[in-house]
Order: C-alpha cells, then sequence, then structure tokens
C-alpha cells in the first residue's frame, strides 16, 4: 500500500488540489494521512476540508485548527494568522467544524510502525522541531521506529543514529527516498499550502509499505489562484505575498 503523508494544507485549494491529482496519478497513493492545519492563512477551508474527507483519510489536528476551535488561545497567535482564523470562524461549515473538533492526537496507525502528531511528540501541538538537540529529546517520547510530524513546514529527517545516541539531521531533496528500517526516524513531509523553505512549490511525501520507503516530493501549483482569492478577501498583504517566495 502506498499513502500520501500531507501537512499544513492552510486552505489553500489550489495547492492542496494539485498535490491530490498528483496523488490519484497512476495509483500514486491508495490512502492519506494528514497532520494537521488544514484551516487558517488560506482562503478555501471548507474546500479544503471537502476534498480531504472525499479521499480514504486520517487526519490529526495542528494548532491552527485548535485556534479556530478556541482549544488553544487565539492570543497564541501573530496577527495575520489571527485575521485569517477570525475570518475562517466566519465561513466554516458546521458539518466541517464538528469534523475538525473530533479530531485527536497523537494517531498510530494498526502497523505499529508510526506515530502521527502535528507538532513533536514532547509538545503536540506548538513545538518548532527544527534542530537535531530537540529531536534527540524527542526520541524517547514515542515508542514506534517512525514518527511524522508537520507543523515547521520544511522538509527535514531526524535521524537516530542508535538508541539514545547522536542525531543526524537531512533535508531531504526532490524525489528523494528515504528507506526505513535502518534507524529510527522522525520526518516532516514539508507544507502543501505554504511552505518555508525557500522553495514555493507544494510538498508533500509518499509512503510505500511494501518497499519500506518514504519518499519526498514538490510540485508546481498555480499560485496566482489562491492569491487572487486572497486579495479579493482582502487578506493581509504578507499572506499572500510569501506564497511566492516559500518562506
Amino acid at each position: 500500500m502506498r499513502i500520501g503523508i500531507v501537512s499544513d494544507i492552510h486552505a489553500n485549494l489550489a495547492a492542496f488540489e494539485t498535490v491530490i491529482a498528483a496523488l490519484r496519478q497512476a495509483g500514486a497513493a491508495d490512502r492519506l494521512w494528514c497532520i494537521g492545519d488544514m484551516v487558517g492563512y488560506g482562503p478555501h477551508p471548507n474546500e479544503c476540508l471537502d476534498l480531504l474527507r472525499d479521499f480514504d483519510h486520517v487526519c490529526v489536528p495542528g494548532n491552527h485548527d485548535y485556534g479556530l476551535l478556541g482549544k488553544t488561545p487565539i492570543s497564541n497567535f501573530n496577527n495575520d494568522a489571527r485575521f485569517a482564523l477570525d475570518w475562517t470562524a466566519t465561513v466554516l461549515r458546521p458539518d466541517l467544524h464538528a469534523y475538525l473538533d473530533g479530531l485527536d492526537q497523537p494517531w498510530l496507525p494498526d502497523n505499529g510502525q508510526f506515530t502521527i502528531v502535528h507538532a513533536s511528540p514532547r509538545d503536540p501541538i506548538w513545538e518548532y522541531l527544527l534542530n537535531t538537540g530537540d529531536a534527540h529529546e524527542c526520541f524517547p517520547l514515542f515508542a514506534t521506529p517512525y514518527c511524522l510530524v508537520g507543523h515547521t513546514h520544511i522538509p527535514v529527517v531526524f535521524r537516530e543514529t542508535e538508541p539514545g545516541g547522536p542525531v543526524k539531521l537531512a533535508q531531504p531533496e526532490a524525489g528523494e527516498a528515504v528507506r526505513l528500517g535502518e534507524s529510527r526516524l522522525i520526518c516532516n513531509p514539508g507544507s502543501v499550502g505554504q511552505p518555508r523553505d525557500s522553495n514555493p512549490q507544494a510538498a508533500y511525501a509518499i509512503l510505500d509499505q511494501e518497499e519500506r520507503t518514504l519518499t519526498f516530493h514538490r510540485i508546481d501549483y498555480p499560485i496566482a489562484v489562491t492569491q487572487a482569492a486572497m486579495r479579493a478577501l482582502n487578506f493581509p498583504k504578507r499572506l499572500i505575498s510569501r506564497l511566492d517566495f516559500g518562506y
């Protein structure tokens, strides 16, 4: 079975549609694992959630999902993020609000190989896992061989060199396949809807359970379509312009 791994879609429908089309092409993925933050920043929360729910999927909540639900204080977000969450609250359908409210984390698939959590095993909602020191402290906090995280919007792989030993960090290239089984890993597929690694292409990954690989992917999407929708809704200029540059 091949599973699409997506995170931080942030109501960017043009990006999400492009990724879903790539995953469905020639059966590239049979299922979808979503690592949270379906809403926030972008102009199409209802459409993105509908598209997600059309796919065989599992989803854990992110900090923006929690912010929308009132499960984390709105004061934790910057002004631009608060604008987007406040606007989202006015347009999100009740059934989709209920869907987000029913999500929980961490999630452990039945195969016992993965822990899936939005931010980190130590802080499922807010920790930005960016360096080897923090990753080293997180490895003892999950029991499975592999942990999938999002939140930073940057594709990375943290590799535990030996139990309790040093941790190595790698930033995988597009098309790079990470082989599973050699060591414990914490992996972040990057962001579909708002990349922050100076590459504006939507990021996602594909888990091939038979080949035991996690392959990282990037794909162009019509950024201008998302930006036009944001301008029409008077979204903050910074949220619009950052999509051009991937930061």
